[in-house]
């Protein structure tokens, strides 16, 4: 099969085109033919040697996590029946950059009737995410709910479950055409943080969703009125926010750090799918790289240009 490889740690350019075994499934596990591979910021760390993860990937190694695609055999112990299915999953860390991956079918996930496989891929990890957030921080109808980084996978999808449940929301993105992105799915005000004083700009809120971490955080923490809550689900500056705790009392804040069990999760999960195939939630779909250009993939998601989620298209597109 095809696929990309890390070598080395460093620049984008260290993700190098080749080929690979073909996979095979073991004991409960299937086979993905892959389309789609989801490229995240947590990836692009990793590639560059200074990821958040606990452990240091083993070199050589493909990279990526999330996939989509069609169920193309089973091992033993798997359903038969999985066979032709369209399915997204997690590939456990490593192995999402390629035309073959091998997952568990217990972690599987059936992609809805009517939803493009495309959108199920880009929902996988930050429709999770997404929805997690939302259900640690309940806002409520009238709520002034502040969304950084409005504009990227995550943020965008915020957006609109935040509308959704009627709270009057803030979108917190960096440039105009972010901004504009956020305003478009249904976001009542827009501010970019890369503006210095541009908190002046905002009303106090009852919540925050951090998804920048670092100084733009620390400077949203302050917008929040007593009893707000603050939850954070990213780090695009390199940092988490590291507000004291001490602070947030003083303040009469909450700061909510979900720790969701796995099933939490895959409910999570389906209920993103769900949505979008209601057509009540849709995820941004910002940029396409083909399999082979993984490394513009990395370079456009550092670079801060990119809007929504990135993905590979891995058929076809060698």
């Amino acid at each position: 099969m095809r696929a990309v490889w890390l070598r080395e740690f460093g620049g984008p350019e260290v993700l190098v085109p080749g080929e690979a075994p073909d996979p095979v499934p073991g004991d409960g596990q299937v086979l993905v033919e892959v389309e789609y591979a989801n490229v995240t910021f947590v990836e692009t760390q990793m590639r560059a040697g200074n990821g958040p993860q606990p452990f240091t990937p083993r070199l050589p190694m493909i990279p990526g996590n999330g996939v989509g695609g069609t169920v193309a055999a089973v091992g033993p112990g798997a359903d038969p029946g999985l066979v032709g299915r369209r399915v997204v999953s997690g590939v456990g860390g490593s192995g999402g950059y390629a035309e073959l991956a091998v997952v568990d079918a217990r972690g599987l996930f059936e992609v809805p009737d009517g939803l493009p496989l495309d959108e199920a891929v880009a929902l996988l990890a930050d429709g999770r995410t997404a929805t997690l957030m939302m259900r640690a921080a309940r806002p409520a109808a009238g709520e002034r709910v502040l969304v950084e980084a409005a504009a990227g996978g995550v943020g965008t999808l915020l957006v609109q479950l935040a509308k959704a449940a009627g709270a009057v929301v803030v979108a917190a993105a960096g440039g105009p055409r972010k901004t504009e992105t956020a305003l478009e799915l249904g976001a009542d005000e827009a501010v970019d943080y890369r503006e210095p004083g541009w908190s002046d700009e905002v009303e106090p809120v009852d919540v925050v969703f951090d998804g920048v971490g670092g100084d733009v955080a620390r400077e949203a923490f302050t917008l929040l009125r007593a009893g707000g809550r603050m939850v954070s689900f990213g780090l695009a500056s390199g940092e988490w926010a590291d507000v004291p705790e001490e602070a947030a009392r003083e303040r009469k804040v909450a700061l909510l750090r979900p720790r969701p069990e796995p099933q939490e999760m895959r409910d999570a999960t389906e209920s993103a799918l769900r949505e979008a195939a209601a057509g009540r939630l849709r995820p941004v779909i910002g940029q396409r790289f083909p399999l082979r250009d993984a490394a513009g993939a990395h370079a456009a998601i550092q670079s801060r240009a990119t809007t929504g989620k990135t993905l590979l298209e891995v058929r076809g597109a060698w």
